[in-house]
């Protein structure tokens, strides 16, 4: 399900940054009234603006709820325990002390 969901947002997002990208700067405006292929374009000399500006608000708010329902889901996916939690202590290692004279070669 995380995988789906995360997939998805990938696409929701490459779409979403499409559709800003088409969109025309409010400085286009001026150049369209004076005939510069307005009536040229795919939604017609008023369609286009208000067809992106729907369908970038509607990607917009998917983008925002995929955000929020991926966060909820990642957040209790961690471990609970940390790290530090199984280091142990080395034992020294002691070298060994001969107790008797038997012990030591060539000793006797």
């Amino acid at each position: 399900m995380y995988e789906i969901l995360l997939i998805a947002y990938l696409i929701v997002a490459l779409i979403l940054i499409g559709f800003i990208m088409i969109q025309q700067g409010k400085g286009a405006d001026m150049g369209a009234s004076f005939g510069a292929g307005a009536s040229n374009t795919v939604f017609g000399s008023s369609g286009s603006g208000n067809f992106l500006t729907r369908t970038t608000a509607i990607l917009a708010v998917v983008f925002f709820i995929l955000s929020l329902v991926l966060g909820n889901l990642s957040s209790g996916n961690g471990d609970t325990k940390s790290n530090f939690d199984e280091i142990e202590v080395p034992v020294e290692e002691v070298p060994a002390v001969p107790t008797n004279d038997s012990d030591v070669p060539g000793g006797n």
